[in-house]
């Protein structure tokens, strides 16, 4: 017997094919920049997940950690997720923990959340580190949004006020820490305080938006019950053009509200391209690949929300065709049984039209998994001279057999993956460049990358 054999690798997709898990910090980055804490997905639930992001956290250096909660936070709006990496960083202790707890902490309800995540195992002190970023944090925020925020969850804000014991600058700021310690902060004029206080639906909404009080965010959840209401349509339409607060809304929102208020699709995608076009090109040709797989259709990427991972993968898509200054844009997908790949060009449309183009695309091509090498061989014999290629994918690439999706022919000057999962493997690596997420900032980091 010898066992002094070359060592296979045991590294897979879940879709079958060999692939690599990466360092640390690259697995990492995996699981946090599409992650919406808790969440199940096609392959894995969110239990798993949330593990796999704590156990691979301590495996990163601190400097890393930091950076990458701060990113995750600002940079791709995650809210959860990066309060899960401050955890880790707590544990650790050290100098500049407090300012990486401060800076991540975006909204005052994150503070009473990640007492809340510490405490999930019983109330126990806090880490000297951990109370002076939250005293930090707490000094960032005035009334109206300490009110707005202080919600009757089990950690209260003056829980976390208790804890950290922030110390006020003036008079005025130990007044308003009284009446955090009381719960008698002067409650804000906001939709749900009106309509929770039994005030006319129809009335709120109206004075709100006209008096340009209501956030886009509330703006695009509340269409539907806008539209039974009554609400004034020109002044939603309004409103939704203005895209006052519109740049933090990932674009597959302006997707979930059209399918939710279909009577505003109009104005929702003219909002969305409105956007867009303030963009910076970016030069030449750039082929932008969807993947069409079954798994990107049967995954949400929230329990509460109908969006699933096509759907983003479809906004990320009609986000790129309008910032690329000549764009060409497909869909793959395959068939599992025969392990060969399916692909076809995407009509050349705009906005909403392209999203619907894309989400068809299964109706021709199959719903089988993405063959990468397969694919990439394709288009390079359809098209001459590329600058660029983003392929858009969860990564559970499924060549196998040897056909590794490491060894996918590198068909532009720049060829970029992006990873709308969260999934434990995929085929980021080699001479591929990898970015994980689903909200705009991806073509923000592409721009970023090559200088434009």
């Amino acid at each position: 017997m010898k066992t002094n054999i070359a060592a296979k690798s045991t590294d897979i997709t879940h879709g079958g094919a060999v692939t690599r898990t990466g360092n640390p910090e690259q697995v990492l980055r995996r699981s946090v920049m599409s992650c919406l804490l808790w969440e199940d997905q096609f392959y894995e639930d969110g239990v798993a997940i949330a593990d796999r992001i704590t156990e691979t956290a301590k495996l990163v250096s601190t400097d890393t950690l930091k950076a990458l909660a701060v990113e995750a936070r600002t940079k791709f709006n995650l809210r959860h997720v990066p309060l899960m990496l401050l955890l880790e960083l707590v544990r650790r202790g050290g100098s500049g923990v407090a300012d990486a707890v401060s800076d991540t902490i975006c909204r005052a309800d994150e503070m009473a959340e990640l007492l809340a995540l510490y405490w999930r195992n019983g109330r126990k002190p806090i880490p000297k580190q951990m109370r002076l970023g939250l005293a930090k944090a707490f000094g960032k925020f005035d009334e109206y949004q300490l009110a707005k925020y202080d919600g009757d969850g089990a950690v209260k804000l003056r829980d976390v006020m208790f804890m950290c014991h922030p110390k006020p600058a003036d008079d005025a700021r130990a007044a308003l820490y009284e009446r955090v310690a009381q719960r008698k902060l002067v409650v804000p004029d906001t939709w749900e305080v009106q309509l929770s206080g039994g005030a006319d639906k129809k009335d709120t909404f109206e004075r709100l938006i006209a008096e340009g009080r209501l956030g886009y965010m509330a703006l695009l959840r509340n269409l539907r019950g806008m539209t039974d209401a009554g609400v004034d349509r020109n002044l939603i339409t309004q409103a939704i053009l203005a895209r006052k607060g519109a740049d933090k809304v990932f674009p597959f929102r302006f997707l979930s509200a059209a399918e939710a208020a279909p009577g505003f699709e109009g104005a929702l995608d003219q909002a969305m391209l409105d956007g867009l076009a303030l963009e910076r090109k970016l030069p030449g040709t750039t082929v932008i690949v969807v993947d069409v797989s079954g798994s990107m259709y049967h995954t949400r990427v929230s329990g509460k929300s109908k969006i699933t991972r096509i759907d983003a993968a479809c906004s990320l898509a009609a986000l790129a065709r309008e910032v690329c200054e000549d764009p060409i844009v497909y869909a793959t997908a395959g068939n599992d049984m025969t392990r060969i790949h399916a692909t076809g060009l995407v009509p050349a449309r705009h906005g909403m039209a392209l999203i619907d183009a894309i989400r068809d695309m299964p109706k021709t091509l199959g719903g089988g998994g993405i063959f990468l090498k397969q694919v990439m061989e394709y288009i390079r014999a359809q098209n001459g001279n590329i600058d660029r290629v983003i392929v858009i994918t969860d990564e559970q690439d499924c060549s196998g057999h040897g056909d590794s999706p490491l060894s996918a022919p590198i068909i532009g000057r720049m060829n970029y993956m992006i990873n709308v999962a969260s999934y434990r493997n995929g085929v980021g690596y080699g001479n591929w460049t990898h970015i994980d997420g689903f909200s705009e900032a991806v073509i923000r980091y592409i721009r970023e990358y090559e200088g434009i």
